[in-house]
């Protein structure tokens, strides 16, 4: 082959290749173009806009009365087109800008105008279409805002981009808090109504279209690719804001005077089974009580003495005992343990005065010899009552109760019986044992309890919650009353008397003092108490029943102290404020004077009568009338350093101390009580001088 044959050659070689790779290079164009053109294509507009869900404006929260408990407020975040029409020209830009950054720096003071300024300048250097100017700004600040220099020339010409958000608020704070409960993409599990009602409350959200900046920053494009979120639905809780409030500040006042770890108190209705109060507290590190864990529904702990109640009715119920059998108290032996009164022995009483003196040894006495031979007919009375069930509560978060039965393989046939007779050996939250006493104070009717009536959206109900029965009637009738005289018995008679009992009304109950285990230590580690206070009122009418359990108190642990104040001042607040209570008619009514006595030491005085049970003025024992004993207007005979002092009406020995005090001599005449004195009290004379004194 000839030597200009194979260059020819190679150049035809290297010519083909080109085409060859030429027609390669359309054949892919084409392909791109037309055969996978709808997918580039969607995938370039994809990486330069996309479609950014709006979130709906929360609804509301109400309380009973109408008054907002949770509430979303709008809130703003600002930036600005730093290219925008209005101020495309540097000239103009310049001009403006620093009464724009002298405005901001004096509305919000973070920055001076001077920093403001250099801001914008820099971001307008780096041709920022979407820059930050302040975030969290309330609706009151953007009006003033949008009148700003440049902002006020409009939203294409100005810049001012603003992107809307919505905040959750609580116009009263920490009441209710837990109860409301709370919305947060970091916790899976829902929390309160806010949680448990999130799909009528979060509403509908919209969509607007974003543009990607510069820096994988994006930006709304216009509102004419934007669909509007649809408000949440609005919630009508069954919470009363006054009665929280009262709950609140009594329980917290108590767990910082005992010291105690944390407590919760429910105030429910006992005819629809609504709750009208939910307070719980936690003791914080720093020895503040805050609001951090439902222990009124989750709080699963051995409820002890409350649950007597239970047992007695059973005994009751199966005729196993009446209230005036007699049992012996102080000491119940069983194998490996005694069962012992914390208060001692009271004797051989009858079944009322061991339930309201709360004799454990005597309870757990006759649960045991009553059930010894069937003890599951005991527990199938707990069982009937669905003690051992969960109420299918409106709010997450309710503790699977645990009431053991003689097939647990933990059931010890000689000690199991009889301590669960006093509250052992099982679990119950606050609100499954107050439901229990509510349906003693219901005729027997034990109902689920509600936190929410309705759900409504824009005014118009679309759902509503009614009662649920749960048992129509738990025992007859015959051992209902036995069981709320037994109750009444109790705070006028027994354990709840010196700190629950009110003349005015009659108060129902049982003292709960148990001793709790330490975490996982048990019960031989440090010893934990648990003071608990479960009743209803007014009890010849019931219109509320109440629990309150306080859990290690430090400062005393006996129910009665720790728990029963609290009860009584939610009780009586309670009492007083609700005018669809039937009050009992109140007179004044005894003495309209005080009982003679001597002018000197009133503390002494009243030490007198409080031992004799004299009380003066408007004294009476009639439970409808006021007894203003407590108001008596004595005053200490105070008088001035360096004056005589009035001893009128003072006995003999009184006032020889206070003149001898003072420092002057007396010279006295007659006897009995001091009727004149020579020189007039208040005077100023020397000390030393002699002032006579004349007695009648």
């Amino acid at each position: 082959m000839s030597i200009r044959t194979n260059i020819l050659l190679r150049v035809y070689l290297a010519f083909g290749l080109i085409l060859l790779f030429a027609a390669a290079v359309v054949f892919q164009l084409c392909r791109v173009q037309f055969a996978q053109g709808d997918k580039w294509k969607a995938m370039a507009k994809t990486m330069s806009t996309r479609y950014k869900t709006i979130e709906a404006a929360r609804g509301n929260i109400f309380s009973v009365d109408g008054s907002l408990l949770a509430t979303s407020v709008p809130e703003y975040e600002l930036r600005m087109d730093m290219l925008a029409a209005g101020i495309a020209d540097d000239k103009v830009f310049d001009e403006k800008i620093d009464s724009l950054a002298m405005k901001l720096s004096q509305v919000y003071g973070d920055k001076s105008a001077r920093e403001y300024s250099r801001l914008f300048r820099d971001a307008r250097k780096d041709s920022s279409r979407y820059q930050l100017v302040r975030r969290k700004v309330t609706y009151r600040e953007l009006k003033e805002i949008r009148k700003f220099p440049i902002f006020c020339l409009g939203k294409y010409k100005g810049g001012l981009i603003i992107v809307p958000q919505n905040k959750r608020i609580l116009p009263f704070r920490s009441l209710a808090a837990r109860t409301i409960g709370y919305k947060n993409d970091n916790v899976t599990n829902a929390v309160g109504l806010e949680g448990a009602y999130s799909g009528y409350i979060n509403g509908e959200s919209g969509k607007r279209l974003e543009q990607r900046m510069a820096g994988n920053v994006w930006r709304p494009v216009n509102d004419d690719d934007e669909i509007a979120p649809k408000e949440g639905a609005d919630i009508m809780s069954t919470i009363d804001i006054n009665f929280q409030d009262v709950a609140q500040s009594a329980l917290e006042k108590q767990l910082v005077k005992s010291d105690a770890d944390h407590g919760t108190v429910i105030l429910m209705e006992v005819a629809t089974g609504e709750i009208r109060a939910v307070a719980n507290f936690t003791k914080m590190p720093d020895g503040s009580y805050k609001e951090k864990f439902n222990y009124a529904i989750a709080g699963n702990q051995d409820p002890g003495s409350t649950f007597k109640v239970a047992s007695y009715m059973a005994m009751l119920e199966d005729k196993m005992i009446d209230t005036s059998t007699m049992v012996n108290t102080g000491e119940y032996p069983i194998p490996g343990h005694t069962i012992k009164d914390s208060h001692g022995s009271i004797g051989r009483v009858s079944v009322k005065k061991a339930f309201e003196e709360s004799s454990n040894a005597a309870v757990a006495y006759l649960v045991n010899t009553s059930y010894k031979t069937d003890q599951s007919k005991f527990t199938d009375h707990l069982y009937d009552w669905k003690l051992n069930e969960r109420m299918g509560l409106q709010i997450p978060g309710e503790a699977q109760p645990v009431v053991k039965n003689p097939n647990n393989k933990s059931w010890n046939k000689n000690m199991t019986l009889p301590q669960m007779a006093y509250g052992y050996e099982m679990q119950l939250t606050p609100l499954k044992m107050l439901s229990f006493y509510n349906a003693i104070a219901n005729n027997g009717k034990l109902v689920s309890p509600v936190f929410v009536r309705e759900i409504r959206r824009l005014g118009n109900t679309i759902e509503t919650f009614h009662t649920k029965v749960l048992n129509d009637k738990i025992c007859s009738d015959v051992t209902l009353k036995k069981m709320q005289e037994m109750l009444e018995g109790v705070v006028s008679e027994g354990t709840g008397k010196q700190y629950v009992y009110n003349p005015l009304y009659k108060i129902a109950g049982k003292t709960g003092t148990a001793q709790v285990a330490d975490g996982n230590k048990g019960y031989k580690a440090k010893k934990q108490y648990q003071s608990s206070f479960c009743g209803y009122f007014p009890a010849d009418h019931p219109k509320y029943s109440l629990i309150v359990v306080i859990n290690d108190p430090k400062n005393g642990y006996y129910a009665a102290s720790v728990a029963g104040p609290v009860f009584k001042e939610i009780a009586d607040r309670v009492y007083a404020s609700d005018m669809d209570i039937k009050h009992a008619p109140v007179t004044l009514v005894g003495n309209t004077t005080l009982p003679k006595y001597k002018q000197g030491n009133l503390k002494a005085l009243k030490k007198v009568y409080d031992n004799l049970g004299l009380k003066p003025l408007y004294a009476s024992t009639n439970v409808n009338s006021i007894d203003t004993s407590r108001g008596i207007a004595l005053e200490e005979n105070k008088y001035k350093t360096g004056t005589i002092p009035n001893v009128t009406g003072m006995g003999l020995s009184d006032a020889l101390f206070a003149l001898g005090n003072a420092g002057y001599k007396v010279k006295v005449l007659g006897s009995g009580t001091v009727d004149k004195q020579s020189v007039t009290g208040g005077s100023q004379i020397p000390k030393g001088s002699k002032i006579t004194i004349e007695l009648l």
